[in-house]
Formats: structure tokens, C-alpha cells, sequence
């Protein structure tokens, strides 16, 4: 907080295998300084953790969503898990979570034909689908440009299937950039690969381990818990993320 930061997001991997996750919830969102308290989830578990993630005061959530079909869910994750993600996402509205995020990475090929029944499944629950452009995170995932569809191929089959969108002005450093279909429905695209938004990124990621990395592709971090365990104070330890 006395560095800026005041939005939190936690995300994993998947964290909602951590153990006693709504305790650090709970402790984030007690901060004076935290304004916006949000989660990124796969959703597996969701369904019997979302209540007591709302009463920790977890205050919004996304839920990674790529396919509606349960057979490439089961191929795309290698989970057949599409049933407990959907009771999940069930379970985060009946708890009042709203409006959730709905997060689908776009691979062509695998999903790219699904984008009209995501958009309509994102409005029959209250929420905003947001379609990511499949992006080369140092090649773990075996990423091949061919794959990626952009944010000009969703928005042309969106345009085709729905009338003239319209784009969404906002000041915001946000990595979504938003549009309005012509029935008022938002929807975000995140296009990492061919329209970057470093200039405007002010994000920074503590990971598991206590490493400060201020890009999702930086090679080298600082690492925080090191000098925390060995007892550096809040002023050394202040001096060390600002420097």
C-alpha cells in the first residue's frame, strides 16, 4: 500500500488448493489499503469453496473457461472436469459473487468455433466473457504462432454473428480491451501476441516463493522472502522493491 498497490489478485497455478485459502483472503482484505480483492480460478473446486471465499471478503472472481464441450475440456486439460467447473461457476453466483469474468484462451483448431456460444453462455449467467489471445509464455506450452487467432478474427466472427460492436473507451490499464455488442453486452479481448499493452502495464506478480517479477515473461525476479526471512526490516525491504 505505501508503494501504490492497491489492487490484489491471486491466481496460480490454481489457487484454490491451497490450504486455508479464505484465512489469506481474509487478511488481504482486511488491509486498509486494499481496494479491489479478486481471484483467478480454474474452477474445479470452486463449487464448495466459493461461500466461504465471499464471507472471507474475496470480492470478485474469474473463472478460466475454454470450452463448453466436455470431451475437449477433458482433452484441452486432461481433466473431465467441465461438470464441476459449471457447478462451480453455479455455486460463485448463488454466493453472490457478480458479475463473474469468464476467461477463454482462443486456439484454432481446439475452440475458435465456440466463440457465439461462450458470448451467449457468458450472458444467460450475468457475466462477461473476456477471449485472450493463445500467447508464448517461454514456450512451456509447446505455443505455435499458426494457433493464435487475434483480436481482429474475433471481433470480424463476433461482427458476423451479432452486428457492428462497438469499442469501449476507457483509462485504464487494464490488459482487456472492451467492446459492446449492439444488445448492450460487454465483452473483453486480451490480445497479448499482436497488440502488446506493455506501455501501458503497471502490474507486478509476487509468486509462490516470494520472487517480485514486473513482466509474466522477465527471466530474472527479486527475490523477497529471502532477506524477509532472515529478518531485513519494513524500511530494507521497501528499498528493495522500489529499487
Amino acid at each position: 500500500g505505501q508503494l501504490g498497490v492497491v489492487r490484489l489478485r491471486i491466481r496460480g497455478g490454481e489457487p484454490l488448493l491451497r490450504r486455508d485459502l479464505p484465512s489469506l483472503v481474509a487478511s488481504l482484505a482486511a488491509k486498509p489499503w486494499v481496494r479491489d480483492l479478486a481471484l483467478t480460478t480454474n474452477g474445479v473446486l470452486l463449487a464448495s469453496a466459493a461461500a466461504d471465499l465471499k464471507r472471507a471478503g474475496l470480492r470478485r472472481l474469474t473463472v478460466s473457461l475454454d470450452t463448453l464441450h466436455r470431451d475437449r475440456f477433458e482433452r484441452l486439460t486432461r481433466i473431465d472436469a467441465l461438470p464441476a467447473v459449471l457447478a462451480g461457476i453455479d455455486a460463485a453466483r448463488q454466493a453472490g459473487f457478480g458479475p463473474l469474468k469468464l476467461d477463454t484462451v482462443v486456439m484454432r483448431g481446439s475452440n475458435d468455433d465456440e466463440l457465439p456460444a461462450l458470448v451467449e453462455f457468458a450472458r444467460d449467467i450475468d457475466a462477461e466473457v473476456r477471449f485472450i489471445e493463445y500467447m508464448d509464455v517461454g514456450g512451456a506450452t509447446g505455443w505455435r504462432p499458426d494457433v493464435v487467432v487475434s483480436r481482429h478474427e474475433i471481433l470480424v466472427v463476433l461482427t458476423d454473428r451479432y452486428g457492428a460492436i462497438e469499442p469501449i473507451e476507457e483509462d485504464s490499464s487494464a490488459p482487456a480491451a472492451r467492446f459492446r455488442l449492439p444488445d448492450g453486452q460487454i465483452i473483453g479481448v486480451i490480445s497479448s501476441t499482436t497488440q502488446p499493452f506493455c506501455r501501458t502495464c503497471d502490474r507486478a506478480r509476487l509468486t509462490a516463493d516470494g520472487v517480485l517479477l514486473l513482466c509474466l515473461y522477465a527471466q530474472h525476479g527479486t527475490d523477497l522472502r529471502r532477506p524477509l526471512r532472515a529478518g531485513a526490516s519494513r524500511e530494507t525491504m521497501l528499498n528493495l522493491i522500489q529499487a
